[in-house]
């Protein structure tokens, strides 16, 4: 893990500034000789820089994309808490944590961040720049604010703006966290038992019908309590909280509501598509319900240079971390073909 810090004042998309910024990211592998071997990933809502560790199928030794061959980054997004700037930082203007007072981002803020760190870096192109749901609104938004930089796309489980569902159900996961009594305390602590109910929100929308029926049925019908499905969520619930923060949750589901990339560019959707001119590779999952097919598909039609595959999984929206066997035959033939 490696720290780097700007120091100058970073202007946010909502025209406040940050008085600088920290960016905790990971690299593996070397750079070759031509600087020509950048594979940049871009991480989803919850996770972190540490790309080989929650892609394991996918990224590290022997694997398709291989730190012998490449050179991976992947940055924590501001907002989070694993490092880089977010509501848990030090506000230097009180020297206190600045919980609830940090502002607002968006999408395209956490891609000025990576683009500051591509820089310091001394990364002049990207030769793969890769990301699945959230990290796909970064990879997209990329795309059109460094045209000339980035090389080829792969897009998985994504969507060029956010839909009216994917905003209420983090509608309705922020109402949970603001349902917690200890919400908006000036703790780290706050809002732990409104973000298990957020989790178990998402978890409901990362799976699906199928799976949930199939992973998690109770075969007794003696049975009038503590059910398999119940202890599942609550699991989920306990597993986010430990190792997430709720303030975090609540700001970066606000980044994804406003997920949109024709905003300030063009009239239409359709249009900003138009002008991601990159090669690219998109890929659905038919099971998926947060990031539909229909939205798959759509990309396909108005990016020029776009292919599209979709892939049969039970495993819902999760499908992008989980079908790495799949994703490898895929992305490994399209990138010899590309």
């Amino acid at each position: 893990m490696n720290h780097f810090y700007y120091g100058q004042p970073f202007t946010l998309e909502s025209g406040d500034s940050l008085p600088g910024i920290t960016i905790v990211y990971n690299t593996y592998g070397a750079l070759n000789e031509d600087k020509s071997n950048v594979v940049w990933v871009c991480h989803a809502l919850t996770a972190n820089s540490d790309t080989a560790h929650w892609w394991p199928g996918l990224i590290g030794v022997n694997k398709l994309i291989d730190p012998r061959k490449y050179f991976i980054v992947c940055a924590n997004i501001l907002g989070s808490c694993y490092g880089s700037t977010g509501p848990l930082s030090e506000n230097p203007q009180t020297g206190r944590p600045y919980y609830s007072h940090f502002p607002r981002l968006t999408i395209r803020d956490m891609v000025g961040a990576h683009i500051l760190l591509r820089q310091h870096l001394g990364i002049g192109r990207i030769h793969l720049l890769m990301g699945g749901s959230m990290g796909g609104y970064q990879a997209l938004e990329w795309a059109l604010m460094e045209k000339d930089v980035i090389g080829r796309l792969f897009l998985i489980a994504t969507s060029p703006t956010e839909s009216a569902w994917g905003i209420a159900i983090h509608t309705a996961q922020r109402l949970a966290i603001e349902a917690d009594p200890s919400w908006r305390d000036a703790s780290p602590e706050a809002g732990r038992n409104g973000l298990k109910a957020a989790r178990a929100i998402g978890i409901l929308t990362y799976r699906n019908y199928g799976i949930l029926v199939k992973k998690q049925s109770d075969h007794d019908p003696e049975k009038m309590d503590h059910y398999k499905a119940s202890s599942y969520i609550d699991y989920q619930g306990d597993k986010l909280v430990n190792r997430f923060n709720a303030y975090c949750y609540w700001l970066l589901t606000k980044a994804l509501d406003s997920h949109h990339l024709a905003r300030g560019r063009y009239p239409v959707i359709e249009q900003a598509l138009r002008n991601i001119t990159q090669k690219t590779l998109i890929m659905g999952i038919d099971s998926d319900i947060l990031c539909p097919l229909e939205e798959q598909r759509f990309m396909a039609r108005h990016m020029p240079a776009a292919e599209l595959v979709e892939i049969d999984s039970a495993y819902g929206h999760d499908g992008f971390m989980v079908e790495t066997e799949k994703i490898t035959r895929y992305l490994g033939d399209w990138l010899k073909r590309s």
